[in-house]
């Protein structure tokens, strides 16, 4: 019989499926196992590993039969580049020559602020990408992490992150892309598209409910409704998985007492039977011995493996504990049927056929040097950064005047960390590598402000801690000069080494450690204070905000961070980020997104007033575009049809501006409870000094469409409004429309992005 699975020519399905016929039982479940190879003295780079396995088996035995996947043979520790791929070559070719068939393993890495690799260029956070509201810059960055990936032989990247933030006290609020569904799906497809198109799986994380967890805490209860997993979690998905993404990751929480690697209602029944899902499940790591450990709805590991297979979760990472002896013993005692396994080793090996590791002479990369931060990825990284800075809050004293004398301040103002997210390479592996040097210039705000301005520093205080005599040293510090520029906010960190990032929750938002008490002891000064926020969330400055001179917020901003703060403190940028996410108001532990109805705002039933202090799609410039005429192409608009929404737009400025043109729907009465306004559109408009353009968005009915009371999701009649604006709180125009027709079921085919056309003037 002819190895038609070795047959380029022949149907993936055809090759699959004869494979999958030659193998035996033990040689399945090898492809459904990862294996994260760590050094001994790797210390504490995966606790949890050592914890769920005990001490890791001998490479022989881990490989015998076969491997499905490679954990971050990169991202484990600072490796160069060529000797990265000699390692990953070497392991590569071990795992080739232990299997029958000589499939070699899939690689995968982290990705979420560039490739988690030691020297590869480290580009702003998540929610960094979203304060652009520029998908095309984001999907070019996704294009050039690709492109670092493959020269690493990589083939899976573990982001984006898809939650959509609920609770701002959450750690992993820094990793997400924002509060509105419609942007976390815009900004999330453009970054698939970028990573797929460079031949790298995407892996959409993590499905679903996570950020929804109870008081913010990671890996808490979910209790929502179907309703608002159905309007507001699933729509970010739905965006990417049309983009291309081919692998899916469960979230780490229950859902209404499921946990999602034991839930087939999400991972098989919605993913797959209702989103026609193809690719594959990759298990968030240690959450199949989870179920037996923390969720206790396995009384075993074999039982586990169960849950998880019957659920539709394909490969478990990063490293085998269910998927390996106990599983074999499970389906050996019939407690497992065969035909999981075969189920989810279809799904494996097809994508191990479209990446081509089974086609005849595939070979893992020769060792050579790769520069991971080349002049053109490091140029990207700064435009993002610069697109995505946002101001706050000006009252004239920005930009800085030349030749000022400025006082830089607080914990963040000399360090590089400061710029860097939980998911950096630095922050993620080096801290368990204190005497490795970065590997990358990463500048410091004090650093940046340096080459322009006569600059005083004093730390203030830490991040956490600090004492009385450093708080007066800043004092007197910022008396001295003409302005103050505080810098404050988080060190990104993962489990408690940090006050943002994953396992790093919150229980209020008042600014961590004394940098409060800082922030108001420099404010007494009488020298007017800049307040710069690098944090990983939102933090209530409602108690300051009113005597700042200005705020100014970068969140992560990445390597080129430091540079892009400081082009627009001296004004060489005119800032035009957006926020993704609301600043809260008064109230600093009330968890409230700018997504909420009526009851959901303030009103007169409550003490308690949610107002943002600075709402989403806000942002201030330097100088900013002129708007013309709003309209709309009619005032009734068919249940089945579009509607055309045009926004003249002109630069009467003498230098560069950039507008984000951004469309609210408003239900004024819904069959059931709806958002006061949801964002259903954006444009971001770049203009030259006399240009001027119109935008026009064609909006499908269907981007009107919400979960109705069967749970179906409807476009319902009667009368709505587009209220289109420069941010949530900013409208500058009403447009009263009237769907006519009857209710409409939509599905998963529905439209969820409207056209956007520029038509310059």
């Amino acid at each position: 019989m002819s190895d038609l699975w070795r047959d380029p020519t022949a149907t993936t399905d055809e090759r699959v499926a004869d494979l999958v016929g030659r193998m035996t039982v033990a040689e399945k479940v090898k492809q459904l196992q990862g294996i994260w190879w760590l050094d001994p003295d790797a210390g504490g780079m995966a606790p949890m590993l050592r914890e769920t396995m005990g001490q890791l088996p001998p490479w022989e035995e881990v490989i015998a039969d076969g491997l499905g996947q490679l954990t971050r043979t990169f991202g484990t520790g600072p490796l160069e580049p060529r000797d990265g791929l000699k390692i990953a070559g070497e392991r590569q070719r071990d795992v080739m020559a232990a299997n029958r068939f000589g499939i070699p393993a899939l690689a995968h890495e982290e990705c979420l602020t560039g490739v988690a690799v030691w020297r590869a260029t480290i580009y702003p956070s998540p929610l960094c990408w979203a304060a652009t509201f520029d998908p095309v810059i984001v999907e070019r960055m996704g294009s050039q992490i690709a492109a670092s990936m493959r020269s690493l032989g990589v083939h899976q990247g573990l982001a984006p992150v898809l939650d959509v933030v609920r609770d701002l006290r959450w750690g992993r609020v820094e990793e997400t892309l924002g509060e509105d569904p419609f942007l976390v799906g815009l900004v999330g497809s453009a970054y698939v598209r970028g990573l797929e198109s460079g031949g790298v799986v995407a892996t959409l994380k993590h499905f679903m409910g996570y950020s929804a967890s109870r008081a913010g805490r990671n890996l808490g209860p979910v209790s929502i409704g179907p309703r608002e997993l159905a309007d507001v979690f699933l729509p970010p998905f739905e965006m990417a998985l049309r983009a291309g993404a081919r692998s899916v990751m469960n979230s780490y929480n229950d859902l209404d007492g499921v946990p999602s690697a034991a839930d087939a209602g999400l991972l098989t029944t919605l993913l797959r039977d209702r989103l026609g899902f193809t690719g594959t499940v990759a298990a968030d790591y240690f959450s199949v011995a989870f179920l037996h450990s923390l969720h206790h709805v396995a009384d075993s590991p074999t039982q586990a493996a169960r849950l998880a297979l019957q659920a539709g979760i394909d490969v478990e990472l990063p490293s085998t504990n269910a998927f390996g002896e106990p599983l074999l013993k499970g389906i050996a005692d019939g407690v497992v049927d065969e035909a999981l396994v075969d189920r989810a080793l279809t799904r494996v090996l097809r994508q191990k056929c479209e990446l081509g590791l089974l086609d005849p002479g595939w070979a893992p990369e020769e060792p050579v040097d790769v520069d991971l931060d080349p002049p053109e990825f490091r140029a990207l990284a700064l435009d993002l950064a610069r697109r995505s800075v946002v101001l706050l809050a000006n009252d004239g004293t920005l930009p800085l005047h030349e030749g000022a004398r400025v006082a830089v301040v607080g914990p963040r103002a000399d360090t590089s960390h400061a710029m860097l997210g939980c998911y950096s390479f630095p922050l993620h592996v080096l801290v368990h590598h204190q005497d490795v040097e970065a590997g990358l210039e990463i500048r410091t705000v004090r650093e940046a402000l340096s080459d322009t301005f006569d600059v005083s520093y004093a730390l203030g205080c830490p991040v956490l801690g600090g004492d009385d005599a450093d708080i007066e040293a800043a004092v007197a510090t910022a008396a001295a000069a003409d302005v103050c520029v505080a810098v404050l906010g988080d060190q990104a960190g993962l489990f408690g080494k940090g006050t943002s990032g994953e396992g790093c929750d919150v229980a209020d938002l008042r600014l961590p450690g004394r940098q409060e008490e800082l922030l108001e002891a420099l404010l007494a000064t009488g020298t007017p204070v800049v307040a710069v926020l690098l944090v990983g969330r939102p933090y209530d400055l409602s108690r300051q905000a009113a005597r700042l001179a200005g705020l100014v917020c970068g969140f992560f901003p990445g390597e080129e961070g430091a540079r892009a703060i400081a082009d627009v403190l001296d004004g060489t940028v005119n800032p035009s980020g957006r926020l993704p996410v609301s600043f809260p108001g008064a109230g600093d532990a009330q968890p409230s997104t700018y997504l909420a109805s009526t009851l959901g705002q303030l009103t007169d039933v409550s003490v308690v007033d949610p107002t943002a202090l600075y709402p989403f799609g806000h942002g201030l410039s330097y100088a900013s575009a002129t708007w013309g005429p709003v309209s709309a192409s009619g005032s009734q608009w068919d249940t089945d049809g579009t509607c055309e929404v045009e926004v003249e737009l002109a630069n009467d400025a003498e230098r560069a501006v950039s507008e984000v043109v951004q469309v609210y729907l408003h239900d004024p009465c819904a069959s059931v409870v709806r958002p006061v306004q949801q964002l259903v559109a954006v444009s971001r408009v770049d203009l030259q000094p006399g240009e001027r353009t119109r935008v026009r968005f064609t909006l499908h009915a269907d981007l009107t469409s919400f979960t109705g009371h069967d749970l179906a999701r409807i476009v319902e009649p009667g009368a709505v409004e587009l209220r289109v604006g420069a941010s949530s709180a900013d409208i500058r125009a009403v447009l009263p429309q009237e769907l006519v027709g009857p209710v409409r079921r939509v599905g998963t085919d529905r439209e969820l992005v409207p056209s956007v056309t520029l038509q310059t003037l």
